[in-house]
């Protein structure tokens, strides 16, 4: 089937010019969240056809990444949060499904968290955490050994890069783009649990079972959102959690679209809590 081409602007907000993208139509519109060091196109190429066929979908490009130049400022989750929901406002969007992978996950959660009126439903996608200890030992060890200069390197040629290259207002801001994302990763101290426990919004977790975070803390997280109980006594909780097999932080994007949106969409279409 022939897609129609997509509405694109750049939405003026705290101090950005914030790229967009709208694609289909439906009720209640579903914004895709990206990952660090990427844009719409490099993450959701393959999903946005699906979810565009039957529901309006936003993208959207955060500070510094893709078609949004940076500007002086640090990136943090809920600065990117706060730039979210501006944008959304701005298209004057009352409520919306959010679907963020890996950094864009924690994007979304913030989003929850600090703008609960625009969230009806979260999908948490890939490196799903609300602790820095939620990540493998090993993950963080590396990040915390390596420097900006020996990740500007580990990235060169990757799609992620070129793509860059390819789309950004100002090619030549890449190695500020990881600092930036890496000073983001060492300040950043996690979320109390009580804040995921106050999330109101019904939230997917998924990961692949060799994803950067363990099983383990995703579990606890579900249990914090309401899950890990015997539904079939209890009824089902607002929350749900998927676990990919054979699957990585990486290919949970790029090899599994089949799974990661037959999924989300069962989330996002079922009813909401506490209606018929």
């Amino acid at each position: 089937m022939a897609q129609t081409a997509p509405q694109t602007g750049y939405a003026p907000v705290n101090g950005l010019q914030m790229y967009y993208e709208v694609h289909g139509s439906g009720d209640v519109p579903l914004i895709l969240l990206h990952g660090a060091f990427s844009n719409i196109d490099t993450d959701f190429a393959k999903v946005l056809p699906v979810f565009a066929a039957n529901r309006q979908v936003i993208g959207v490009e955060q500070q510094g990444h893709g078609h949004t130049a940076d500007i002086d400022r640090p990136l943090s989750y809920e600065q990117m949060a706060d730039d979210t929901a501006a944008l959304l406002r701005h298209l004057n969007i009352d409520q919306v499904d959010v679907f963020g992978y890996s950094v864009g996950g924690a994007v979304g959660l913030q989003l929850a968290v600090r703008h609960p009126d625009l969230v009806r439903k979260l999908a948490f996608v890939g490196g799903t955490s609300y602790r820095p200890d939620g990540l493998y030992p090993e993950v963080l060890a590396g990040s915390e050994s390596l420097t900006a200069e020996a990740l500007v390197a580990a990235l060169a040629g990757t799609p992620w890069q070129e793509a860059y290259a390819r789309v950004a207002p100002n090619p030549d801001d890449w190695a500020t783009l990881v600092e930036k994302k890496m000073a983001m990763d060492r300040r950043w101290q996690g979320w109390s649990p009580e804040t995921i426990r106050a999330i109101e919004a019904p939230t997917l977790l998924m990961i692949g079972d060799s994803d950067i975070v363990r099983p383990e803390h995703v579990v606890e997280m579900f249990r914090l959102l309401g899950g890990g109980v015997p539904g079939d006594l209890t009824g089902l909780p607002k929350s749900q959690l998927a676990i990919l097999p054979g699957t990585t932080h990486v290919t949970i994007m790029w090899e599994h679209t089949d799974w990661l949106a037959s999924m989300i969409e069962a989330f996002l279409d079922a009813p909401m809590p506490g209606t018929s």
